[in-house]
């Protein structure tokens, strides 16, 4: 097949279309090629012979950007199958066939319809075929070729990181890299120059320089000083075509600041300067302010000011003021005209940040001198002290001199001064002073206990000027005289237990004084000597501003005695002493053997025998309950006894009713039959209680053995005639009952209802060894060996 492309469509690319035609001649040129044939004899086998492609396809080219008005032609494809009689189709397929690119199937021209953008496509992949028009029946095998798009130059350079904003250093030296600037171009840098872009720089001359080929701009000028000129704007030209004439360009513009070094030392404007300065001037204020020029800016003008010499370096410092770099003179002491009227001082200003490559242009200090001229004002008085302190002692009579304040004038008039005191709160009114000497007086009676210390405020003015007025302050202590008797330091409430030994201590006691320490701190205490010894307690006095109650016998008792009063006497260590009594009140408290103490009340006594709190409510509540009984029995008794008819309308009989209200109390032991129930429980020789027998009761010794043999009916008529014969019965029939205790007891009585009338010299301390369940035996027979010891 044979290949013909024709894509010279101006003048201009003629030469261009003539070498590539001799290219594709020599490489894609038309290649003779015979089909497969294969011969059928008959008789013989099929012999095969090894085939020819027909055609090779490699690349077909199409410029881009077409204007012209007719399609622009491609290529030709050609088999040698095609005799020329047009039975040979040709098909085109693949990316743009039948749109961008179309074919004629007979003679296998290939154009393109459109204009073609190599940016945006740089190549199309297509298959052509040969096939037998009558019969459809391919003639060559598929094959695959390629339409490249040649470019033009249709694309200028662009710079798209512009436009550059960027620093160098001022004094840089010549040559110091700045910037690197690349602008791209779209167009094939494979082929021809289109691609190829050279720098060029269009303003900013003779400040930088660019290289054409690197984009890289340098500083063209040694020693750019930024101070002279800070921005540069800097323009650059990208050309393509290597530069050469037709070819397209484009340009950014650069933004160059140079940065500041410290370059410039500071400098002051003038040599010499003059300040006034009045002496009223407070101390650590500023009095004044003083700067040097420095041309460098941030950092690098950054200076620090200090006085080197001068008489005023004692008096006056200065600092300096980070923000506006100017030096603050402030006032290290007072200010006198009278002692000196002016000071000179030399002033030094210096960087703080230096660069030793501009040490040549130094040095980066300078200095100035200053004269501080102090102004006279008229001063207020000033006092000799800054502050007072005073005493007087407490008690002191109304005018009683506290001390004296002087001021003067330090003016050199020298003028009279007047004192006065300040009346703004109500302590200045206890003083007076004199107006002439400043002596301070009472003017109230002080009571250190009350005030001990007082603060006032003493004002001096010129009596020429009153308007010039110093103040100062007096602080007046006031001292103390022993005027206050010691006391207890609190009210005491002292328990002393029922057991407690002779000599036991049961309480300390202290003792407080208004005064101070110097007056009565020391404590003296004693029992009141006007009264007869104590005998149930003594006071020991500990020599330590303390003292001791002691007991001064064995036991006490709560039933005989439960408050003791104890009079005690104070006395403190003051000139004079002074004293003061005191009344301490012991209460009697029943304790456990550790000394807790259980009890101290009143109702303790019925504990001790045996009932508690919780067992006389109890008992109480018992007896309540036994009256409620006793009283609805006697309701319901008196409810039986009421008659059923009680009309005495009633027509049927009339009831004579009469009210008996029997013998009384004497009646009540009448209606008691446990005797008849109990024969046993009955003795012969019981009598009456209420009449005393006069026949002597037998012996007791065996009743078992007679009151067996007793009958019932025979010992109630026995007692039935008794009391008919006794004259003291009432006049009715009544049951007399008589109750049997029982066979009197070999131990005789325990009860101990009459041993408080009898007297016995046995111990009974050793109840208390015996445990908690005779506690309250022990307790008890102490209490009474106590009182009878008493």
């Amino acid at each position: 097949m044979r290949i013909t492309s024709t894509s010279c469509i101006c003048p201009v690319l003629v030469c261009l279309c003539f070498v590539q035609r001799c290219y594709g001649a020599a490489h894609h040129g038309s290649i003779k090629v015979t089909r497969n044939q294969t011969k059928h004899i008959e008789g013989e086998t099929e012999v095969h012979h090894r085939p020819k492609r027909g055609w090779v396809w490699n690349q077909f080219f199409v410029l881009e950007e077409h204007m012209g008005p007719d399609p622009q032609y491609v290529g030709k494809l050609h088999s040698n199958s095609d005799k020329g009689d047009g039975s040979v189709k040709y098909i085109l397929t693949g990316e743009g066939a039948g749109t961008i690119f179309i074919i004629d199937d007979t003679t296998g021209d290939i154009h393109s319809t459109k204009s073609l953008d190599r940016e945006q496509k740089t190549h199309y992949v297509l298959h052509a075929q040969a096939i037998d028009r009558r019969t459809n029946k391919p003639l060559e095998p598929e094959s695959e070729f390629i339409i490249k798009v040649q470019d033009i130059n249709d694309n200028a350079p662009k710079f798209t990181d512009g436009p550059y904003i960027v620093t160098v250093p001022e004094m840089s030296e010549m040559g110091t890299s700045v910037l690197q600037v690349t602008a791209t171009d779209a167009d094939d840098p494979t082929y021809g120059n289109s691609a190829r872009v050279v720098y060029s720089i269009l303003q900013g001359q003779p400040y930088f320089s660019v290289d054409p080929k690197t984009g890289v701009i340098r500083t063209a000028l040694h020693n750019m000083d930024r101070e002279a000129r800070e921005h540069y704007s800097v323009v650059i030209q990208a050309k393509d075509m290597a530069g050469q004439v037709g070819g397209l360009s484009g340009s950014t513009t650069v933004n160059i600041t140079l940065t500041d070094v410290n370059d410039n030392p500071p400098r002051f404007p003038q040599k010499h300067y003059q300040l006034y300065v009045p002496e009223s001037a407070q101390v650590g204020s500023a009095v004044g302010k003083i700067k040097a020029n420095d041309a460098d800016t941030g950092s690098n003008a950054d200076m620090k000011y200090t006085i080197i010499n001068g008489d005023g370096s004692g008096v006056f410092s200065i600092s300096t003021d980070k923000e506006t770099r100017e030096g603050i003179l402030s006032l290290k002491k007072p200010l006198n005209y009278e002692k000196k009227k002016s000071y000179t001082l030399n002033i030094e200003g210096a960087n703080t940040h230096l660069d030793f490559r501009f040490s040549h242009l130094g040095p980066f200090k300078d200095v100035t001198m200053l004269k501080v001229i102090v102004g006279d004002v008229d001063e207020p008085p000033l006092f000799t002290m800054p502050s007072y302190v005073m005493e007087v002692y407490e008690n002191a009579k109304i005018g009683t001199p506290v001390g004296t304040v002087t001021a003067h004038d330090p003016d050199a008039a020298n003028s009279l001064v007047r004192y006065f005191i300040d009346h703004n709160t109500e302590e200045d009114r206890y003083f007076t002073i004199d107006a002439s000497t400043g002596t301070i007086k009472t003017a109230k009676i002080f009571d250190r206990e009350e005030t001990p210390w007082y603060n006032i405020t003493v004002a001096a003015s010129e009596i020429d000027n009153p308007r010039l007025v110093s103040h100062v302050p007096v602080g007046v202590k006031i001292l103390d005289v022993n005027d206050n008797p010691p006391e207890l330091a609190r009210d005491y409430d002292i328990i002393v237990c029922e057991n407690t030994k002779p000599g036991q201590v049961i309480q300390t006691i202290t003792a407080t004084d208004k005064d101070n320490s110097a007056n009565g701190a020391r404590f003296h205490f004693s029992l009141d000597e006007g009264l007869s010894l104590n005998p149930n307690f003594t006071l020991r006095n500990n020599e330590d501003n303390t003292a001791s109650i002691l007991t001064r016998r064995r036991r006490y008792s709560r039933t005989t005695q439960d408050i003791y009063y104890l009079p005690v006497l104070i006395s403190d260590g003051g000139v004079p002493p002074l004293s003061s009594s005191s009344t301490l009140t012991i209460r009697v408290c029943a304790c456990e053997r550790d000394g807790r103490v259980r009890t101290c009340h009143a109702e303790a006594f019925l504990s001790s025998a045996g009932l508690s709190t919780g067992a006389l409510i109890a008992i109480l509540l018992c007896i309540v309950i036994l009256l409620a009984i006793v009283v609805l029995f006697i309701t319901l008794r008196r409810s039986k006894k009421e008659p059923l008819i009680i009309s005495e309308e009633d027509v049927r009989e009339n009831v004579v009713t009469y009210d008996d209200e029997g013998g009384g109390e004497e009646d009540t032991e009448a209606f008691d039959i446990t005797a008849l129930r109990n024969p046993s429980a009955a003795e012969e020789l019981k009598y009456r209680r209420d009449v005393r027998p006069e026949v002597k009761p037998q012996s007791r010794h065996h009743p078992s053995s007679s009151l067996d043999s007793i009958d019932v009916q025979e010992f109630i008529k026995q007692r039935l005639a008794e009391a008919d014969l006794d004259p003291s019965v009432p006049p009715y029939d009544s049951l007399q009952t008589y109750a049997y205790e029982g066979h009197r007891s070999e131990a005789g009585s325990i009860s101990s209802l009459d041993s408080a009338t009898t007297h016995s010299d046995q111990d009974y301390n050793y109840l208390g060894d015996w445990g908690p369940e005779f506690k309250k035996l022990a307790e008890l027979y102490g209490e009474i060996e106590s009182e009878r010891t008493t």
